[in-house]
């Protein structure tokens, strides 16, 4: 499949980026994280690891075990929020390697910083809820979230059991996904590039490394029966938090879909314009949510400018709000998360009762 391709960008993408230039210019601020973003950084990954030497070598009550297996998966997912999807934008630190070794998180967690650089970096980031591209989309046959997919007789159902799946999403990626896209050579339908030597021992390396920290030690430690049920809890709160966050961002009523042309394969926006339409933010005056979620509900500012870090969303709200309205573009924001979740069950449920 050949990616589709962009209108000409024109004024609205230059004053976008003038103003952001000139914001974080005359602030004297640079782009990345900061102090700020290493502190939530410490405590996070010092949260998971007592959590998890905790649950594996001291054996906790069963009470108190299920409950620190549901918190390992929220903090493994602020993790993922917070310090490696910044790291794999390079908006962490000013250096590369400090960038790096925050996305290798993933890695370690049991995912692939190789994979998720080609599928979320490099294709969802550029071609946005376009269906057959953005992979991000791909949920068939069990769900339909865009209109240019088939609709089947079970998606009637699906703002019911959308969650059991999305529960299911982690675990998914771990051990099927991430296979699936390397023995393919695709995501989708589009080729990922050739990964190297260096490339194929972190895939098969950190693959090796999560298995022994997070099957074969716990199984060895706790027993076979308590670790399956302590490591599904763990797997279904990450996977779920996961999928909702980055489903409330695109997956909304006020969210478009649009379809190239079918002759020259062209998008009728550029892609400034075509980030907008297809992205919204939600409930950004929480503070703590957007701590939490790595600024995440900013979305609209996070896929205009992937290489800032999301310490500065809420400054660069302000700036591209007042440019969509100078330029009449309309900028999609819910005010509280639970209308982002009310329009994502309402858009569920309209895709599964429409062709």
């Amino acid at each position: 499949m050949h990616a589709p391709k962009f209108a000409a960008s024109r004024s609205f993408h230059q004053e976008l980026k003038r103003r952001t230039n000139a914001y974080f210019a005359e602030a004297g601020k640079a782009t990345t994280g900061g102090n700020s973003l290493f502190i939530k950084a410490l405590i996070l990954t010092t949260a998971f690891v007592a959590v998890y030497v905790h649950l594996v070598f001291l054996t906790p009550p069963t009470w108190l075990a299920v409950a620190e297996c549901l918190l390992l998966g929220a903090i493994g997912a602020a993790i993922g929020f917070n310090v490696m999807h910044d790291g794999a934008h390079g908006s962490f630190s000013k250096k590369r390697w400090v960038n790096q070794f925050a996305a290798f998180t993933l890695n370690v967690m049991g995912g692939n910083s190789f994979m998720w650089n080609m599928k979320h970096n490099l294709i969802h980031h550029m071609y946005t809820n376009i269906d057959g591209v953005d992979d991000d989309l791909d949920a068939q046959p069990w769900l339909r979230l865009s209109p240019g997919q088939p609709r089947r007789s079970l998606h009637r159902f699906q703002h019911l059991y959308f969650w059991f799946f999305y529960a299911l999403l982690f675990i998914a990626w771990i051990f099927y996904m991430d296979y699936q896209k390397y023995f393919r050579g695709k995501i989708g339908e589009m080729p990922i590039k050739k990964m190297n030597a260096s490339d194929q021992g972190v895939f098969w390396g950190f693959k090796a490394l999560h298995l022994a920290l997070f099957v074969a030690l716990p199984i060895y430690m706790v027993g076979f029966v308590s670790w399956l049920v302590g490591f599904l809890l763990f797997m279904a709160v990450a996977g779920f938090t996961l999928s909702i966050v980055f489903q409330l961002a695109h997956t909304v009523e006020h969210a478009e879909f649009p379809v190239p042309h079918a002759t020259t394969n062209k998008l009728e926006d550029e892609w400034a314009i075509h980030q907008i339409k297809t992205t919204a933010n939600f409930a950004t005056d929480n503070k703590l949510l957007s701590w939490l979620v790595g600024g995440l509900n900013f979305q609209v500012e996070h896929h205009l400018f992937p290489t800032i870090s999301h310490v500065h969303y809420p400054a660069l709200n302000k700036i591209i709000r007042q440019v969509c309205e100078e330029f009449g573009i309309t900028y999609n924001e819910y005010p509280k998360m639970r209308y982002a979740v009310a329009s994502h069950v309402a858009h569920l449920r309209e895709l599964g009762r429409r062709a």
